[in-house]
Order: structure tokens, then sequence, then C-alpha cells
């Protein structure tokens, strides 16, 4: 029914649009398409849906040639798509109607899915159709699926809607289910009982596929110990197994449970508080007080001969290259990961491997410190704290690594800390579609640590440190190229990205002049040591941050609250919303 389209350069027009996003938050997708369509030469402005008033006052105040709707839980009002033509990105394919369209598709094991582009009218998702673009389906987490393939054929399929209006000429297709290519059908929202695990009669894949189809929301509603938690972050076990429902052993962050047919490892829990909010965490934090008795079953991150297990930190090496993965659910890294990831990338360098590959994880390299942990701690403005410093400690480690070359290789997206953790190494490399957020101003003006003051100015220029820091938005990687704070970008697909990552470290691995290179490498850090001490980058950061933490100003403890509580946005924030900074200039 459409054609495919995925030379992004292809849609850039003479003729640039006012469009306004309509979205719930500003999420990987809306960060996506922004980075894209800005990047076509579109005037975007953003507005959370708060309410139709909102809404309607943010189209009168910013009067767009299109809206767009990259996410949102709820209709656009009438009285906005009957004035302006609005876009709503359905991740589903053409024909698929409702909410949970993702958790429907991973439940019915579809082999295939997609996203429509359709136009807001009176049905929910009705519309008439702009663009459709389909994907494959991997067994995985609907998280997963989300951040990646929806996240790559919604930009797509945005951008075919955004140039086919931008003709004047296309006309939509209207929604006719009488048509044998409309495969796609309406659906009821998800319910738990939907998603109920029986732990007596389910096999593993009915369990896994339960738990990734609620996978990041809502969490499959389940029991342990007599009380109610809500499972995330689930992988199957290959060895161990004992009575169906029974906890078998703990590793790290996560819990094993026993099924009919094996076992699966759960990451995170979330308990069920019907008086308020509840935090997502890890597993072994929420269920300490139960697991006294069950075995810690270690791995060592340097031999795993199999991934059917839990595992967060690992290791796979090939000749004089060394790759080290860390998968933190949602990038998100608390005081004794980063311990554990110190450790084992301390214990890589005393190897006689010569190039050391930080791979990060698949959907996030590193959002920083671990924000959820620092919310249920005893004192938050402690664990802070012991957080950044362990953080510290990592990006120190990486710093003054003296025998090999190191690569950050982003094969997902970075945030915050994450970002200066990365700029640690040597080469940093990212996958094209990658977005950066090298700031962290949005949480409660957070001054930050990770030795920026130090590797951000090694990259760009004094300007270029100011604009980064104090800017809010999300940053491509060929923006971040262009600027000098990355080396290079390549490849989309993740597994090309790899491939060409290995060849990159083949490559400086085996070149004749990788001694002089480790030379240089050695005195620059020398003359950089001289001219100023990398503890004394430190001091002068964390003096900021103790301040942050335990100064007068509780901003960042406010901001963190309801970042985490993930309190609905009671406004968009004015560096989001231009129209509404258009209108304050008009006053002044």
């Amino acid at each position: 029914m459409f054609e495919c389209f995925h030379n992004f350069e292809f849609f850039r027009q003479t003729t640039s649009l006012k469009i306004l996003f309509l979205t719930h938050s500003f999420n990987s997708l809306a960060q996506r398409l922004y980075v894209e369509l800005m990047r076509c030469g579109h005037d975007i402005s953003i507005e959370f849906d708060i309410n139709d008033s909102v809404t309607q006052q943010a189209a009168e105040l910013f009067q767009p040639d299109l809206i767009i709707a990259p996410f949102l839980k709820r209709a656009i009002p009438e009285v906005v798509w009957r004035i302006f033509t609005c876009f709503v990105v359905h991740p589903g394919i053409i024909g698929d109607r409702g909410p949970s369209a993702l958790d429907w598709a991973i439940m019915k094991g579809h082999q295939e899915w997609g996203v429509t582009v359709l136009q807001a009218n009176a049905e929910m998702d009705a519309g008439d159709i702009w663009a459709a673009e389909k994907f494959p389906m991997r067994f995985t987490t609907k998280s997963s699926l989300y951040r990646r393939e929806v996240v790559e054929a919604a930009t797509a399929a945005v951008l075919t809607a955004v140039r086919r209006f931008q003709s004047g000429i296309f006309k939509p297709i209207s929604l006719d289910y009488s048509r044998s290519d409309i495969l796609g059908r309406v659906h009821v929202p998800m319910r738990q009982f939907d998603r109920s695990i029986d732990w007596q009669r389910d096999s593993t894949l009915a369990i896994l596929t339960k738990i990734h189809a609620a996978d990041g929301f809502p969490g499959v509603l389940d029991t342990l110990f007599g009380q109610s938690y809500y499972l995330f972050d689930a992988c199957s076990e290959r060895y161990l197994t004992d009575k169906p429902g029974t906890i078998v052993a703990k590793r790290n962050n996560a819990i094993c449970r026993a099924t009919v047919d094996g076992a699966v490892w759960i990451g995170h829990l979330k308990p069920k508080n019907d008086t308020g909010p509840a935090l997502k965490l890890a597993a072994t934090t929420v269920l300490q007080d139960y697991l006294t008795d069950i075995p810690e079953v270690s791995y060592d991150p340097f031999y795993m001969p199999f991934d059917d297990t839990y595992r967060d930190i690992w290791f796979e090496q090939q000749g004089s290259v060394s790759y080290l993965y860390f998968e933190f659910y949602n990038g998100a890294m608390d005081s004794r990961q980063c311990k554990r990831l110190r450790d084992a990338y301390l214990k890589a360098t005393e190897s006689d491997v010569r190039v050391i590959v930080l791979m990060g994880g698949a959907d996030f390299w590193s959002n920083g410190i671990h924000l959820n942990h620092i919310e249920n701690a005893i004192s938050p403005a402690d664990e802070s704290w012991r957080n950044i410093n362990a953080m510290n400690d990592l990006v120190h480690a990486i710093i003054t690594t003296d025998h090999q070359l190191t690569i950050a290789a982003l094969q997902g997206n970075a945030g915050a800390g994450g970002v200066f953790l990365s700029l640690a190494a040597d080469y940093v490399f990212a996958r094209e579609s990658v977005i950066l957020n090298p700031h962290y101003k949005n949480m409660g003006n957070l001054y930050g640590s990770e030795y920026w003051t130090y590797l951000l100015p090694r990259r760009v220029n004094e300007s270029q440190v100011k604009s980064i820091m104090q800017n809010r938005f999300p940053i491509s990687a060929l923006e971040a190229r262009a600027s000098g704070l990355i080396d290079d970008c390549f490849a989309v697909n993740r597994e090309d990205f790899k491939k060409k990552i290995r060849c990159v470290a083949e490559a400086i691995a085996t070149d004749p002049g990788f001694p002089e290179l480790l030379t240089k490498k050695q005195c620059q850090r020398r003359v950089d040591e001289r001219t100023k001490a990398l503890q004394e980058y430190r001091n002068e950061e964390l003096n900021q941050m103790q301040l942050n933490f335990y100064g007068f100003d509780p901003s960042y403890h406010v901001a963190r609250y309801h970042f985490v509580y993930k309190i609905p946005h009671g406004w968009t924030p004015r560096y989001l919303a231009k129209h509404r900074a258009l209108k304050s200039a008009k006053l002044i």
C-alpha cells in the first residue's frame, strides 16, 4: 500500500513547516523525531498533553502548519483536529486500533508488526492513513521493541508523511476493512487477567512472553511471599530449576524462579501499593528480607559459555581486543553496579589485550546514576553521594588506563553521566540513530560530575562546552560528530554497527603504529595531570554536587521525586514550549 523511504535526506524540502509536537512526554520517540525533523529544517515547538484547554491554547499560540502526536494516552480534542491537520503515530499495523497495541502483538506471537501515521478524527485510531512501515518482531521486551524497531519505523513513517503533507497533492487513504490487505483489527485494552501467570502450568516461554508484553508498563501482577508485586525485566535460565513458582537463586539484582520446564530470572519488581505510588526497583532490593536463605549463584563475566541466564556484565575477547558489555535496566547504574563494572574493567586491563571496547547495552549505553535506588534509600542524599563517587571511580579507571587504547561504542542512547562516561574512552563511536542528552539541568539543575569539566573541553571549544551543558535538548549522533563531541557515527542497524566496531577495534589493535599511539596517550595524560590533577577536577565538581545533595536548595530532590514516581506534568517546560516563550516576549 505504501512505498518505503529510508534516506531521510530525500525528505528535505525547500519550504519548512511549523510543527507542534503534542505528546504525553518527551520520550525516546519524540526526541528522535525532534532531531530528525529539525535536521530537515522544520520549526518545532512542543506541548505536553495536559488537558484539552492547554492543547487548544498551544495550537492557537503557535499556529502550526502541522501537529504531530508521537506519544499520546488520550484523544486529541475535536476543537483542535477540526482546525489543524494532526498526525497520530500509532504503534500498530494498518487497521490496528486501540491501546495495548504492542502488548497484544507480543502476546499473540505476531512475526511482523508496524507503525501507522494517521490523521486524527472523531474515532480513535481510525483516521485517514498518511504512511506506514513494517518491521520483523524479535522475541524481546515491549520496551526494547519500542526503543528500537518502533522508533526506527515511526521515524521513517513520519518523515514520509511530512513529505507527503508538504507536497500538497497526496491524498491519504481511508481505513477500509473490506480491503484484503488491511490486516489490523480493533482490540480492547489488555487487562492483568490477560497477563496473569499460572506457575503450575505455564511454560517458561509463556511466562517470558507475558512479562515481555508488560515490560516498562504496567508489569505483570503476581504474588511473592504473600505480597502483590508487578514483575519486569525477565530472561530465561538454562540449568537451574525446582518446584514451579519457588525462588531457587539470586544473582546481583535478580531472582530466579522455577517454572514447569525450567526457570526465569526476574530483574525488577514494583510493589502493588493501593495507597500511593510505588517504585520499580531491583528484585533483590525489594525482597531482601525474604532472600536470606536463597543461594547467591554467581558467574564469571570473563567466562560465560551461554547467554540463557541473567547477566548484566560480560566480556567477549577476540584476539587482542576485549569487548565489555554492561546491560543495565533502563541504563541506570547504582553504586554496586558501578563498582562491579569497575572491578571487571580493571581485570580486563590486567590482560594482554591491546584494545578494550566498552559496548554498554543494546538499548541504552548508560544513563548515569540510578535515581530509583537513590530515592528508595534511607538517605537519598547519602546514596546520591555514594553513587556519584562510584561513577567517578569507574570513569577515573578508564581515563587512567595506560596499557590499552579504549573505545566507547554506543549501540544505544546515552544521557547525563552516561555521556561523560563514554568520553572517558580514547575513541567514541555511535550508531547513526543514537540520541545523546549530555546535560544534567533537567534534574533540578544538577551540576554533574564524572570528570566532565576535564573530559568535555578535550573535545569541544569553550563556547561549545557552555552550549552543551546549558542546552536541554537532545543531540543526534550526527550533530555530536559535527561538533567533535564524538569521533564518528555510522550504521543505523545494530548488527552492522557492531561489525564496523569490530573492524575499527581490530584495525587499531593490529596497527604497526600501535606502540606510538599508546605512547602518545601516556604522554598526553602526564601533561594533563601536571597542568591540573584529575583529583582537582573531581573535588571541584563534587563541591558543587554536595550543594545539590545537601544544600538548602531542594530542586534536585524534588525533580528526582517527580521523575521516579512519574508525576504528571502540570505544565510544559518553557524551553520545550517555544510558542509560550514567544507569547511572553510579546507581552514584554
